[in-house]
């Protein structure tokens, strides 16, 4: 069974389009009109070997705020209907990411169960406006909107790290790697990996 998804939402904030393969080989086409995010996501497929393709757009005259949103929002919808029933998943998922002076451990679990731990940025780091548009306290946002919509638990841990880009990048990487561990089948698995049979 192919594990993809296609989804697409529109508000009067922005318009998104997203498409994505888990099973992969981290191919992506990003198009946000936010040029960070685009770097981020970017990032991400390449980690999680998921292929992804985003065409958003958006009020950025006014912020990038929703346009970002309403995408985390949209990969996070994708990714929950790519895993189905989640039959044979490996389910957990960790890893540790460093680039340069910047460090971060990612945990997830695809548990059905939305829930962000995310701790140890830098002191400031939610306000500086990385590539002058994009504001720090939105990577925390992404992860949020990216868990309640996938129903997946995911702990972010800032280790280290001082540049704003190199944190922000560090991060996704480690969720990316974290997730493709996650959401790859199990070769000795034999149904739901829960013992409530359900996820």
């Amino acid at each position: 069974m192919n594990r993809v998804a296609s989804i697409e939402r529109k508000t009067s904030e922005s318009s998104v389009k997203l498409s994505l393969d888990l099973d992969g080989t981290g191919k992506s086409n990003i198009s946000t009109s936010v040029p960070f995010f685009d770097h981020l996501l970017t990032a991400f497929s390449k980690h999680s070997m998921i292929d992804l393709n985003v065409e958003s757009s958006g009020d950025t005259d006014i912020d990038i705020h929703h346009t970002v949103e309403d995408t985390a929002i949209v990969l996070g919808q994708a990714i929950k209907q790519a895993l189905g029933d989640k039959n044979s998943i490996s389910r957990f998922g960790d890893a540790t990411v460093p680039l340069d002076e910047a460090l971060v451990r990612a945990v997830v679990d695809l548990s059905g169960r939305p829930f962000l731990s995310h701790t140890g940025e830098p002191a400031g780091f939610e306000l500086h406006l990385i590539g002058g548009h994009f504001t720090g306290s939105m990577v925390r946002h992404v992860f949020e909107a990216i868990c309640l919509n996938a129903d997946m638990t995911v702990h972010i841990t800032v280790l280290d790290g001082r540049d704003p880009h190199h944190v922000a990048e560090t991060e996704f990487k480690a969720f990316a790697r974290a997730l493709r561990k996650a959401v790859e089948k199990d070769p000795r698995a034999v149904g739901i990996p829960s013992t409530k049979g359900t996820l």
